[in-house]
C-alpha cells in the first residue's frame, strides 16, 4: 500500500510555495511523518493568493497536505539549536531556501552529517548550489523563461511570450526530487550512506524540453511556437468545431485517411502535399485551413463520436469545469478532499499512484501555521517545563 511505505521516516521541511512543498507533501502521502517548520508569519506560499481559505491562499492547500507545522524563529540562536536538535532525530532534511542560507544557519549538510553520517540532506534551488548562477533566486515562472520553455509557448501570429500558467517547473521539480530522496532511501537499505541531494528548478525545466532540445542540438533550428500544434507531427493540434475546439491525433498509420473519411474531405487523403505526416507539418497551414473548414460544420461531440467510431484520437479541449465532471477522473478518485473546520469541504488533487486505494484513506489537512508546535516537541523529548521556556521566549509559536 502506498500510502503506508514510508511509515516510521520522519522528515524535517524547510520549503517554501511549491517545490520543496510538492516533493514534502508526496513523501507524506506514502506515509512519512513530516514537521513543516515554519517562520513567524508561516512561509512564503501561504500568501500567495488570490484564491483564499481564510486566511491562507487555496495554492498552500494544494501542496501541503499530510504535514504537522512547527513555528521556530531561526533568527535567534535558541531557535536554530532547537530546530538542530529536531534535525537529530530525522532520517531526512528538505529545504529550499538560497545556497548557502541553511550554512549560515548552522543548519546545511556539512554541520549535521558531522553527526548524522546517515543522514538524508535534499537541497532545493533555482539553479543548483553551485555555480555561476547558483545565488539567484528564481521561481517557477522565471526558469520558464530562462530555459526556452517559454519560446515554444504561444501562437505564431502573437508575439507576447506566454507560460503554462501551472506551475508545471516546480511540480516536475517536486517529483524529481522525491524520486531523489526514495532512490537514496533504498541505497541505504544495500548497505549505502545518505548524502547531499542537489535538486534544482534549472534542470527540471529542461528534462521536459528533451525532446525539443534534442532536435534543436541536431538541427540547430530553433523551435517556434505552434499554439496546441506538435512541431514533430500533423495533425496533431486542436480545431475550432461549432461550438468549441477538439484536439485531434491523425498522424501515424492510415489514420490520416480515415479522418478525411470521417470529414467528408477524403479527396485530400492522397493529396501530395498531405500524403505524409512530414509533408503535412511542411504545409500545416494549408492542412489546417482545410480541417478547420470541416470542424466549423458540426459540434464537438458529433465529431467526438464519428472520430472515435474510426479510432482517430480526439478530445475536447476542456475546461476545468468538465475535468471535475470527467468520469474518469471520477473513476480514478484523483481528486480528494478534507473537510475544514472552518471552511467545510475543501477539494484537491489527491496522489496519483493507485489513487482509487491510495485516495481512499483520508488525507490530513494542510496544518494551520504552527498547530503542531508543541505535540512536536513533546513527541520529540522536550519537557513541559523546556517547550514553556521556548514559547515564552518566542521561539516557537
Amino acid at each position: 500500500m502506498f500510502r503506508k511505505i514510508l511509515e516510521g521516516v520522519k522528515v524535517l521541511d524547510f520549503t517554501h510555495v511549491g517545490a520543496g512543498p510538492m516533493c514534502t507533501m508526496l513523501l507524506g502521502d506514502m506515509g512519512a511523518e513530516i514537521i513543516k517548520v515554519e517562520p513567524p508569519g508561516g512561509e512564503l506560499g501561504r500568501k500567495l493568493g488570490p484564491g483564499w481559505i481564510g486566511e491562507d491562499c487555496t495554492a498552500y492547500y494544494g501542496f501541503n497536505r499530510n504535514k504537522q507545522s512547527i513555528v521556530i524563529d531561526l533568527k535567534k540562536e535558541q531557535g536554530r539549536d532547537l530546530a538542530r536538535q529536531l534535525c537529530a532525530n530525522a532520517q531526512i532534511v528538505v529545504e529550499s531556501l538560497r545556497p548557502g542560507v541553511m550554512d549560515r544557519l548552522g543548519l546545511g549538510y556539512e554541520r549535521l552529517a558531522e553527526t548524522r553520517r546517515n543522514l538524508i540532506y535534499c537541497s532545493i534551488s533555482a539553479y543548483g548550489q553551485s555555480g555561476p548562477f547558483s545565488e539567484r533566486p528564481g521561481v517557477d515562472g522565471i526558469l520558464q523563461a530562462d530555459t526556452g520553455l517559454m519560446s515554444l509557448i504561444g501562437h505564431p501570429d502573437v508575439q507576447e511570450p506566454c507560460k503554462v500558467q501551472a506551475p508545471i517547473v516546480d511540480v516536475t521539480t517536486g517529483y524529481v526530487a522525491c524520486m531523489s530522496i526514495l532512490a537514496k532511501l533504498l541505497d541505504k537499505t544495500k548497505g549505502g550512506v545518505g548524502g547531499h541531494i542537489d535538486i534544482s528548478l534549472m534542470n527540471a525545466a529542461l528534462v521536459l524540453q528533451q525532446t525539443t532540445l534534442t532536435n534543436f542540438f541536431h538541427q540547430k533550428s530553433l523551435p517556434q511556437p505552434l499554439g496546441s500544434a506538435a512541431p514533430y507531427s500533423a495533425p496533431n493540434e486542436a480545431f475550432q468545431t461549432q461550438d468549441g475546439w477538439i484536439m485531434v491525433a491523425a498522424y501515424n498509420g492510415d489514420r490520416w485517411s480515415r479522418l478525411c473519411d470521417a470529414l467528408d474531405i477524403s479527396e485530400f487523403a492522397n493529396d501530395e502535399r498531405l500524403v505524409s505526416s512530414s509533408s503535412r507539418v511542411e504545409n500545416r497551414q494549408f492542412m489546417r485551413q482545410i480541417l478547420n473548414e470541416a470542424f466549423r460544420k458540426k459540434k464537438t461531440t458529433y465529431w467526438m463520436d464519428k472520430l472515435r467510431s474510426a479510432d482517430i484520437l480526439c478530445a475536447k479541449v476542456a475546461q476545468y469545469s468538465d475535468v471535475e465532471l470527467h468520469p474518469q477522473a471520477i473513476h480514478n478518485s484523483i481528486f480528494t478532499s478534507f473537510d475544514h473546520p472552518e471552511f467545510g469541504p475543501i477539494k484537491t488533487v489527491g496522489f496519483p499512484v493507485n489513487s482509487m486505494s491510495s485516495n481512499a484513506q483520508p488525507h490530513d489537512m494542510p496544518p494551520s501555521c504552527g498547530q503542531h508546535s508543541r505535540e512536536i516537541l513533546e513527541k520529540n523529548g522536550f519537557s513541559a517545563e523546556q517547550i514553556e521556556t521556548y514559547y515564552t521566549a518566542n521561539i516557537i509559536k
